[in-house]
């Protein structure tokens, strides 16, 4: 295989040189993390907030951080049943990726994340924050039980 590739005047140790050299691709990306539920909602926006500066530090755009509030999880995370969602949309290349998620994985406040690629980002409101609340279990007014009875 080394000798197409010599043919035309270049080695394979070359083309991958020019990948990591050169400008990469900016693309948009969707980071969402959930937070430990006893940091306080302050102290979850400066963690955001912190996250926004790394992707500016490394090559990035934020375009929208939106804070989904304290949520109950579908199952156990570290012996934890609630959450602060955050999501971060950003337009960045690959090792901006690669810094924010080493960041948060070194994070003692945050039990997930997630990030993937999108088509395209736009700074409208997700469709988390859209929709109306769910109710939690059992929190129906007292109202509606005294009038069954």
């Amino acid at each position: 295989m080394a000798e197409p590739l010599a043919k035309l005047g270049c080695f394979a140790s070359d083309t991958t040189q020019e990948k990591t050299k050169g400008n990469l691709k900016m693309a948009f990306y969707e980071n969402v993390m959930i937070i430990r539920p006893d940091v306080t909602p302050a102290q979850a926006e400066a963690i955001a907030k912190k996250f926004a500066e790394v992707v500016e530090a490394n090559e990035g755009k934020m375009i929208k951080t939106e804070n989904w509030k304290l949520r109950t999880l579908a199952y156990r995370i570290k012996k934890h049943k609630k959450g602060h969602y955050i999501m971060l949309g950003f337009e960045g290349n690959g090792n901006t990726v690669n810094e924010v998620e080493r960041q948060q994985r070194y994070s003692d406040d945050i039990l997930r994340f997630l990030s993937i690629q999108v088509e395209e980002l736009t700074a409208e409101p997700s469709i988390m924050m859209t929709q109306k609340p769910v109710r939690e279990r059992g929190s129906r007014p007292m109202a509606n039980r005294a009038s069954e009875a």
